[in-house]
């Protein structure tokens, strides 16, 4: 069944989009309380997570509970060469568009925490067994998961758990620790 990525996350994409808006809703909502139970959440004190967007886990929950939780949240911010930089997050007013047509903070070095406690790590699918993600093609979080060392955690929609040889896996893939399905 192995694909090639760029075909597997056509595909993803497809299914994401065709997911019903009620589903995916009722989803979210036992991501987070999943979330939110978890012990390395409870214990972290900065989160990092991404400003979802159009098919994508909705995140507005997980910086809503972060914050309602007395945590910092962090959201990346794409660099140069691939990189990303976390910087703070205070308002969705206060995020720039992109040229990748994604909501940022602007960048202040000063800022930049790239040590956060715990990182929801976004993706188009996930292998329950050996916890890789199908990314979006840029390579950021696989060049920033390579250096990190706190926690990991996915929050996949039904539709996103794909078997272990649904797409292929390269040697600088990096399993994430925890992948939190709705089902």
């Amino acid at each position: 069944m192995t694909t090639n990525k760029r075909d597997a996350r056509q595909q993803q994409i497809a299914a994401l989009r065709a997911l019903p808006a009620e589903q995916r809703q009722t989803e979210t909502e036992a991501l987070l309380a999943q979330l939110r139970a978890l012990p390395e959440w409870q214990a972290a004190r900065t989160i990092a997570t991404t400003i979802s967007g159009g098919f994508e886990v909705d995140t507005s929950g997980v910086i809503a509970a972060a914050v309602a939780d007395g945590k910092d949240v962090v959201v990346p911010k794409t660099m140069p060469h691939r990189q990303m930089a976390f910087l703070p997050f205070t308002s969705r007013e206060a995020l720039v568009k992109s040229d990748f047509g994604l909501l940022e903070p602007p960048y202040q070095p000063e800022l930049v925490n790239n040590a956060p406690d715990l990182v929801v790590v976004p993706g188009l699918a996930y292998t329950r067994t050996s916890r890789y993600r199908l990314g979006f093609g840029g390579g950021y979080y696989d060049r920033f998961l390579a250096g990190y060392h706190g926690t990991t955690v996915a929050l996949a929609l039904s539709v996103q758990i794909r078997p272990e040889n649904a797409w292929p896996h390269d040697t600088f893939d990096v399993p994430l620790q925890h992948i939190i399905t709705a089902k």
